[in-house]
């Protein structure tokens, strides 16, 4: 239990002790300046409003109420009725113990696991991997990483474009190459001038367009030749995705895809079920869903189309059946999309179809959680020099390579594979961290100098403070794993990063629930400044400070350490003992 659950039971019991009804919330949380207690309980002002009672009276009776007997040091009203709460060090203390102790930092599990599923990056295998890509495929991740935590089961879902009328071009153009002896993998070796060939080829050659024309009917019909040609597409393409996964130290694996080819058989069942609840109903030819819930100022209902007029369904008609399988097939209590803001209207039509069809029920916590776009340095959305789509992988290397030169010119001392292994690690964490700490709702615009800096709310500030903190271990000759010694904050300094320390645990909460990354990007920024403000002010291994004290501090720096390294970890950004 976090702290701020703790406190909301507590004051949630006085307040109940003090006659004041239940749905009236306690609202404590960390306190905004110092001085005024560790936390405030807020909900005096609001619950004496709404009983037309003076809120000063009403939080002290709720004080003397309050049973924090060896929690507290001192409660005490301020202003208009805050009640400003100021956590006893002796207890700070022993919660930092347990965290210190236990391998997951004392943070629990999930009171009511569910089963989440979470549907992010989905690339089109038709193309290579860009960098709009990128914020699905690490803000998902990020997500996945922290329910998992959490206790949750986890199903990764990537619903990558592998169906559709364009397969039919690039399938035909494959079969060409292959006849011209050229391997799959070779023909493929490069995704971006493969598609461009096929649609030079399909645009110039009237032969080869109605060639590609007839393969989407095969393929759709399940011809055997097509669809083996489709699988060789589809493999090489897939390994391409992976390798992007591998760099960027992303948990999606094969086994997480679930195309939309794997729902091509439930399409024309699924039109059939709308068209058997009324819900859909022919207009000009095709099959048609109207929203009146989504209806425009004039009243017009929201159009869904699920078939076209000459039988092909669309991906609305794909998002519904993949819908319908995670919750019944799946068993999903919670899924959640990370896909960008201009799919809010189709996502949203997608779901109230979905409830009116009942294949999802109302207990099912649908989200569309929308990102905002990587912008360039001109404020339009991030293009190579030419105007052309930046490819992920390029993008990576990169990084990598700026990395590496930063490593070397601070320390030339270092053996090419230690740079190696650092340039990575610095180069991708870089990449996700500068995308990870922005709002997700945001666009933000990308900046080599920027996210590459030692300085400021950056990956190689935390990576270094990191290090940081590891290297006083080396120094002193300990191995931080055989630390036992309880852990008591004396000074400021070390009161105000012990609290810190013990809020990760919320700011897990709020991060999971809200699918805010940058929250715990700027918790993480906001720990590693405090402990720099402990180190310069309460010596660690200076001669003078007693064995107890400095057994105490030694502890507290491991447990910074460690809350560094597990909050980077379930941001997928890997961190060394050295830099």
């Amino acid at each position: 239990m976090t702290i701020r659950d703790l406190l909301n039971h507590k004051v949630q019991q006085a307040m109940l002790s003090a006659h004041i009804p239940f749905q009236h919330p306690p609202l404590v949380a960390p306190s905004k300046k110092s001085g005024f207690g560790d936390y405030q309980a807020n909900g005096a002002m609001g619950a004496a409003k709404a009983m037309k009672a003076n809120p000063r009276e009403l939080a002290g009776e709720i004080v003397r109420h309050l049973e924090l007997d060896g929690i507290a040091e001192r409660v005490e009203i301020a202003g208009p009725g805050f009640i400003n709460i100021h956590l006893s060090p002796e207890w700070l203390g022993e919660r930092l113990t347990q965290a210190a102790d236990d391998n997951r930092l004392a943070l629990g599990r999930a009171a009511q696991p569910q089963t989440v599923v979470v549907d992010y990056s989905s690339p089109n295998l038709a193309k290579e991997m860009h960098v709009g890509h990128l914020r699905s495929t690490i803000i998902g991740d990020a997500l996945a990483r922290l329910l998992n935590f959490q206790g949750h089961t986890v199903v990764r879902q990537n619903h990558v474009g592998d169906w559709g009328t364009q397969f039919g071009m690039l399938i035909a153009e494959l079969e060409e190459q292959l006849a011209e002896n050229r391997e799959a993998e070779m023909a493929l070796s490069d995704l971006e001038v493969f598609y461009q060939q096929a649609k030079r080829h399909f645009d110039e050659d009237p032969s080869f367009a109605d060639k590609a024309r007839d393969y989407v009917v095969k393929l759709q019909s399940g011809d055997a030749n097509v669809l083996k040609l489709w699988r060789e597409f589809r493999a090489v393409s897939l390994e391409h995705s992976q390798e992007i996964y591998d760099k960027l130290n992303v948990t999606l694996t094969p086994d997480d895809v679930r195309g939309e080819s794997f729902y091509n058989d439930d399409l024309a069942t699924l039109v059939t079920e709308l068209e058997t609840q009324a819900l859909a109903v022919e207009d000009q030819g095709a099959k048609v869903v109207f929203l009146q819930e989504m209806a425009d100022k004039d009243g017009n209902p929201s159009p869904v189309l699920i078939q076209k007029k000459g039988g092909g369904y669309l991906y609305a008609t794909t998002d519904l059946a993949a819908l319908r399988f995670r919750a019944n097939t799946l068993g999903a209590h919670r899924i959640m999309y990370f896909i960008d803001a201009r799919q809010s209207l189709h996502m949203q039509q997608v779901f109230t179809v979905a409830r009116k069809a009942g294949f999802v029920t109302d207990n099912i916590t649908l989200e569309h959680l929308a990102f905002g776009t990587m912008m360039g340095a001109d404020g339009k959305p991030f293009k190579t020099r030419t105007g052309g789509t930046v490819k992920l992988a390029q993008l990576l290397d990169e990084a990598v390579e700026r990395a590496g030169s930063l490593v070397r010119e601070k320390n030339p001392d270092l053996g090419e594979e230690a740079i190696s292994d650092i340039a990575r690690k610095v180069g991708i964490g870089s990449i996700k961290y500068a995308d990870l700490s922005k709002t997700r709702t945001n666009d933000y615009v990308f900046n080599w100098d920027a996210m590459l800096s030692f300085d400021g709310n950056t990956a190689p500030y935390l990576q270094y403070a990191y290090t940081r903190v590891r290297s006083i271990f080396r120094k002193a000759g300990q191995d931080p794993a055989l630390l036992s010694a309880p852990i008591l904050p004396e000074a400021a300094e070390e009161r105000t990063l012990a609290i810190k320390l013990l809020q990760f645990g919320e700011v897990l909460e709020q991060v999971a629930k809200e699918a805010m990354p940058h929250l715990l990007c700027t918790y993480l920024y906001e720990l590693a400044s405090l402990y720099m403000r402990f180190y310069e002010a309460c010596p660690v291994l200076k001669g003078g400070v007693p064995d107890a004290q400095k057994a105490s501090r030694l502890r507290l720096c491991d447990l910074v350490s460690r809350t560094l390294a597990h909050g980077l970890e379930l941001l997928g950004i890997e961190v060394m003992e050295r830099m």
